[in-house]
């Protein structure tokens, strides 16, 4: 039976509203109201401007929407599902080259200059980059005694590597990202620090459009032949204007860096937490492919992703509606027990292929193999450096950092001496 918005009986205010405390009860789990939201796939759900749209909590249903050339990106179409300090009452659309708030033909253009660079042959042929920079971290980490010599180097090296960027600079753009993914931080503030991530992207698109060297942003920017002259530099070969080649490289660095620094943070106190399966981990370091699909599952930092019906569209037999927003929980759909047995279990053994961790249709993440590769390279690493690794506080006094729209720790103590 197909369900009807029209005839529900809930009133706009009886609505719920979209359950995003995580740290009440397992910092690891979804937030409990969401998993007692989770018994429909698809259900009404009330927006912070009073709209009414949809959540999504079933894997399938996700799969569906996530899909569906019906289901829009653009930011200008959505409406947000949890309040954030200073957003405007309408989204503004997609600024030049975030292939995020776009969809195709236009998101077809970018996805395509960017995917043959992003191959899973070309993202092992980084492995031994991947694995000095571990042991370099390692060493720091050594030195310094805490995990933040770890978990943010490592993405940050290896992304720097990846675009070309000094890792000197990190200095320039660190504090920039962070400053984008609060969600307690003003909206005057995030575009400022958008802005400025720009300016400094900007600055290397130029400098490599002169010089161009052995990277991704080079291999974009670099000129093809000026009209009429085959010698002469002309507009990048990538066909990408300077300002689109400074969206995109702003949003890959801060991507690249921020999601899989925290599922590092965040997977190592996972596992910190659970002895059984670090021991697993610990006496068979081939398990780390499996644990770091496990942990994608699992803990599912990057959430929720947002579409809008264009056209009146069945999921589930659920009606939705053309111009609702539909809000796709990746924590819900990573839990649902119909895709996942004993989903709220933490099983590196697990065949955890399928989660949507890192989105699903179009839109999915084109740096999902370079995460990949980071994780199962880097926390076995960790773990044979630093056999007797341990929490040095109770689980409950890890600092989490809640109000990011990438969920992760704030810092993590650790120990690894005699204790």
């Amino acid at each position: 039976m197909t369900y009807d918005p029209a005839t529900d009986s809930e009133t706009t205010d009886e609505l719920p509203v979209l359950p995003t405390d995580r740290h009440t009860g397992c910092p690891f789990d979804p937030p409990a109201a969401l998993t007692a939201l989770s018994d429909r796939p698809v259900r009404r759900l009330r927006y912070a401007d009073g709209h009414v749209g949809r959540l999504v909590t079933g894997h399938a249903a996700a799969r569906a929407v996530l899909a569906d050339p019906r289901f829009s990106s653009r930011y200008e179409l959505l409406h947000l599902p949890m309040p954030m300090e200073g957003a405007p009452g309408e989204l503004p659309p997609a600024p030049v080259g975030d292939i995020l708030g776009l969809d195709a033909p236009e998101h077809t253009r970018y996805r395509r200059l960017l995917a043959g660079r992003f191959t899973v042959r070309r993202m092992r042929q980084l492995t031994g980059r991947i694995e000095r920079f571990t042991a370099d971290c390692l060493d720091a980490m050594e030195q310094g005694g805490t995990t933040a010599a770890f978990a943010r180097p490592v993405p940050t090296l290896v992304i720097c590597e990846l675009l070309g960027v000094p890792y000197a600079d990190r200095g320039r753009f660190l504090g920039l990202v962070e400053v984008i993914f609060d969600q307690a931080a003003d909206a005057g503030a995030r575009d400022e620090a958008y802005a400025g991530l720009l300016r400094y992207v900007g600055e290397l698109v130029l400098a490599k459009r002169a010089e161009p060297t052995d990277d991704l942003l080079s291999d974009l920017a670099s000129p093809g032949p000026g009209p009429g002259d085959p010698a002469a530099p002309g507009p990048a070969a990538s066909g990408l204007s300077d300002e689109e080649l400074a969206g995109i490289g702003g949003l890959l660095l801060a991507a690249g860096l921020d999601t899989t620094a925290n599922m590092l943070g965040l997977g190592v106190f996972a596992l910190l937490a659970d002895p059984v399966q670090l021991d697993a981990l610990r006496a068979d370091p081939d398990l780390a492919g499996p644990a770091s699909e496990e942990l994608l599952r699992y803990l599912s930092v990057a959430d929720p992703l947002l579409r809008s019906a264009l056209e009146d569209v069945e999921v589930e037999g659920e009606l939705i509606r053309a111009g609702e927003t539909v809000t796709v929980s990746v924590q819900a759909a990573n839990r649902d027990p119909r895709r996942f047995p004993d989903p709220d279990r933490l099983d590196i053994r697990r065949r955890a292929t399928g989660h949507l961790s890192f989105g699903h249709g179009p839109h999915q993440c084109l740096g999902q193999q370079l995460a990949r590769v980071e994780m199962t390279v880097a926390l076995p690493a960790l773990f044979a450096r630093f056999p007797a690794l341990r929490l040095a506080v109770p689980p409950g006094e890890v600092q989490l950092r809640e109000r990011s729209s990438i969920y992760g720790v704030v810092s993590l103590p650790v120990a690894w001496g005699k204790e």
